[in-house]
């Protein structure tokens, strides 16, 4: 019974369930028929709506491309217009310029025939005129009784006459302006070298002073019985000079080098304190390598100055030296340095080997540094010692004939050696020369001047380097002061001997004075 009752239940509920599940299937095939038919519905307005966008974008941008091709087609519209306006008005230009030449070809035409007219008449006329040259050189051969050959010889030879005199004229013309430029140009020279070689100078004396604190440490520098100074001396090599002078010591050498230990050694001694023989010859020895240290820095110095590279170091520390060597009064390595370069400078302005000018410049009075030690002219000394270090026969002649009458100059660079050395030498200023030769000179120059007539008064001024000459107004007019002018110069340049030029100038005035009561 109650498997039965299972069974009914089961297959019941199996129908119901199969009712449902029908009845499930028919809504749910319906809900599915609406759903695709709002799927189709909307896809077909989407797609609708998208075609009207697209269809609408595509109207804009045929519109714009549309647009772009007008304008393009315009433009090229214009170009080729522009183009045809240009290609008519050459077109223009070519007919007028055609006409233009048609019209000057028919104005050649037209002068070529009218010359071709003139040219026949004119050889009519020249072989007639050839016809009467004949005639009358027959006339003039019958009534000079010479012969064509010989007229025209004796007319060669007038007209040689002639040329050979107005060629000698010219000659000399050309010489004397050749003369003339050799000494503008010389002239120009030398003033660019000097000018690029502008330098500051100094002067050396023989003797150097040493001052001390008080006169107590004068008698310690003297010693007892003068064992220091003699000490001193003795190690340096110089003469100390002890006097009444108040807080000073004298040092004189003519070694400029002796000099220069003895200066600093002695202010180290008296700063020291200490100054007995040992200390001396101590502090003398320490200075020594001090100075030949700093010698040989002023060498190698000096050569990168000159721009000389590669000289030996012997010859570099003789150029040291020669800052503590004096000539008339000029410092020997500023006077050498001057040279080289006034010799660099000058063989640029040539043309010539400049390197080999500033070699010779900076070894043509080596032997200064050592000529005291050795018989012989500087000259002859630096050439010497050029030779000890390999230098060639073409340096050894520039070094020897840096002075007239040492030797013959081979080489044009020989000539530009001397020739700086003569202008750093004869430089105003570059040598001195003692006090009363000094004012006697310009006395001298004064006197000249005042002894020409007229003269009123006569200045040396700028160290003797111009005179002034005031003059009478009412003897000298406006001419005569420039005759008066040269007169002087011309005079001053007989009787006088100077360094460098003297300008001579004359001053004429009227002045008119009154007295106001």
């Amino acid at each position: 019974m109650d498997k039965l009752m299972m069974i009914i239940i089961f297959f019941v509920a199996f129908i119901a369930g199969y009712i449902l599940r029908v009845i499930y299937a028919k809504l749910n095939a319906r809900s599915i028929e609406q759903i695709s038919e709002r799927i189709i519905k909307e896809a077909s307005l989407v797609a609708e709506t998208k075609s009207k966008e697209t269809l609408l974008e595509a109207k804009i941008a045929i519109d714009r491309e549309r647009k772009e091709f007008d304008q393009e087609m315009k433009e090229k519209r214009q170009f080729i217009k522009n183009a045809e306006n240009r290609i008519i008005q050459r077109e223009e230009n070519l007919d007028r310029k055609i006409d233009i030449l048609d019209k000057r070809e028919r104005d050649f035409v037209d002068k070529e025939k009218v010359f071709s007219t003139k040219e026949r008449v004119l050889c009519e006329k020249f072989i007639e005129i050839e016809k009467m040259k004949e005639e009358q050189k027959k006339s003039l051969e019958k009534i000079s009784n010479m012969t064509r050959d010989e007229a025209k010889q004796i007319l060669l030879s007038e007209m040689e006459k002639e040329a050979r005199h107005d060629a000698s004229i010219l000659m000399q013309k050309i010489e004397q302006e050749m003369l003339e430029n050799i000494d503008k140009k010389s002239k120009e020279i030398i003033s660019v070298a000097i000018q690029r070689v502008a330098v500051e100078h100094t002067v050396d004396l023989t003797v150097s002073i040493v001052h001390i604190p008080n006169d107590e440490m004068k008698g310690r520098i003297i010693g007892r019985e003068g064992r220091n100074i003699r000490a001193f001396e003795q190690a340096t090599g110089v003469d100390l000079i002890v006097d009444d002078t108040p807080e000073t010591i004298t040092i004189s050498a003519f070694d400029g080098v002796r000099r220069q230990i003895a200066k600093i050694a002695l202010e180290r001694l008296i700063i020291d304190g200490r100054i007995h023989p040992a200390r001396i010859e101590e502090i003398v020895e320490k200075v020594s390598k001090e100075i030949e240290r700093h010698i040989r820095d002023v060498g190698e110095q000096a050569a990168i100055d000159a721009g000389v590279p590669g000289l030996n170091i012997e010859i570099i520390k003789l150029l040291g030296k020669l800052k503590y060597r004096t000539s008339y009064g000029q410092n020997q390595l500023q006077h050498t340095l001057e040279v080289t370069l006034l010799a660099g400078a000058i063989a640029g302005e040539l043309g010539l080997d400049v390197m080999f000018c500033k070699k010779a410049g900076l070894l043509h009075d080596i032997g200064k540094a050592v000529d005291h030690e050795f018989d012989g002219t500087h000259h002859q000394i630096s050439a010497d010692i050029a030779k000890r270090y390999g230098e060639d026969t073409k340096m050894l002649n520039a070094i020897l004939s840096h002075h007239e009458g040492f030797d013959t100059p081979s080489s044009p660079e020989a000539f530009v050696i001397a020739a700086a050395d003569a202008i750093s030498a004869a430089r105003p200023g570059a040598r001195r020369e003692s006090i009363e030769h000094y004012i006697k000179r310009l006395e001298k120059l004064e006197k000249v001047a005042k002894e020409f007539p007229g003269v009123l008064m006569a200045y040396a001024i700028q160290a003797g380097r111009e005179v002034r000459i005031l003059v009478e107004p009412e003897e000298i007019d406006d001419g005569q002061a420039h005759i008066l002018a040269h007169d002087i110069a011309k005079k001053v340049e007989q009787e006088l001997k100077y360094p460098g030029q003297i300008k001579i100038t004359v001053i004429r005035e009227t002045r008119a004075q009154n007295i106001a009561k």
